[in-house]
């Protein structure tokens, strides 16, 4: 379960916010450009500082403002789809993949076990050893998501992930995202503009205005 409780001044109003996610679940965070989704995933991962707060993945305290805890990004166990996929162009397909795990000091069977897995499961196993920078946007962004998938993180945050793909890809990997977050039973929050996107993927919808939760719900009929 991921709970946190953010504050932090940005340039124009002050991110306050207050988010539950269970473990097994998807929240949608919805809202205008800049109205601050970006970063509470950007705090959430450790890669912004809040002002005050808490932040608790699993029961593991991550950020507490008052007991001075900040745990390093890199301990924190999150996997982060960014909206422009940041994979590495100079590595192959499967480089990259096994990029995230090395990281995680996970041993070489278990690593090859899971680049397979998910070469398999995001439908990119003929290009394994094409290196990134050949790819296409859709296809890099499958790659992104394998990446942060295959560590089997304890929590998921995607920001944007399904923007590049096309209307088959895009319902295949909306599938798989919902069928990982389940089996791994982690939190994923979901950051989209689209309705449908919204609709198809999350259970629950907060709209988010100017740093602010203004309407919470579940997913379905939260557009009536």
């Amino acid at each position: 379960m991921l709970e946190a409780t953010i504050k932090k001044q940005l340039r124009d109003f002050e991110l306050d916010l207050s988010l539950r996610v269970e473990n097994g679940s998807i929240l949608v965070l919805m809202g205008d450009n800049g109205a601050g989704k970006s970063t509470t995933l950007n705090t959430i991962a450790g890669l912004i500082a809040p002002d005050a707060g808490k932040i608790r993945i699993n029961g593991s305290v991550v950020f507490d403002s008052e007991a001075g805890t900040d745990i390093p990004v890199e301990h924190r166990q999150t996997g982060y789809v960014f909206q422009r996929s940041a994979v590495f162009p100079h590595m192959t397909v499967a480089e990259n993949i096994v990029f995230g795990l090395h990281a995680r000091h996970r041993d070489p069977a278990f690593i090859s076990g899971q680049v397979s897995r998910w070469l398999d499961r995001m439908n990119i196993q003929d290009l394994a050893e094409v290196k990134a920078a050949r790819l296409s946007g859709g296809q890099k962004q499958r790659v992104a998501l394998a990446r942060a998938l295959a560590t089997e993180p304890s929590l998921l945050m995607l920001d944007e992930p399904f923007s590049g793909l096309d209307t088959e890809i895009r319902m295949s990997v909306k599938d798989v995202v919902r069928q990982c977050v389940s089996e791994l039973s982690i939190p994923c929050i979901f950051v989209t503009h689209r309705k449908e996107d919204a609709k198809v993927t999350g259970d629950r919808i907060c709209q988010i205005e100017r740093g602010r939760i203004v309407r919470e719900g579940p997913a379905s009929g939260f557009f009536g």
